[in-house]
């Protein structure tokens, strides 16, 4: 699903124009990016939490030439979905396979 698809769907659910809807979600995603840089968590209850995540120091090999390489530490965005969140797509899951 592309950002397309969500903000037709959207649009279509809330009789917003695609113009409105795209502005919410560019909104949207705007403020979480905000939040992210500074170092904030974002949390929606029943969906799951956004946060940062500080990635070690490595040697690591470049796939193309086979050389090491190191990679510095840095920070990384991480999504953790929440329970609800989990079990519903579990559910969904195992409903889809056995029919």
């Amino acid at each position: 699903m592309t950002k397309s698809d969500i903000v037709d769907i959207v649009s279509h659910a809330t009789g917003l124009t695609k113009v409105d809807t795209e502005a919410v979600i560019d909104g949207f995603l705007s403020t979480i990016t905000d939040s992210l840089q500074r170092r904030e968590r974002v949390e929606f209850r029943g969906f799951g939490s956004f946060s940062l995540k500080i990635r070690k120091p490595k040697k690591a090999r470049n796939p193309a030439t086979g050389d090491e390489i190191f990679l510095p530490e840095r920070i990384v965005p991480v999504f953790k979905p929440s329970k609800i969140l989990k079990d519903s797509i579990s559910i969904e899951f195992n409903y889809n396979r056995s029919n």
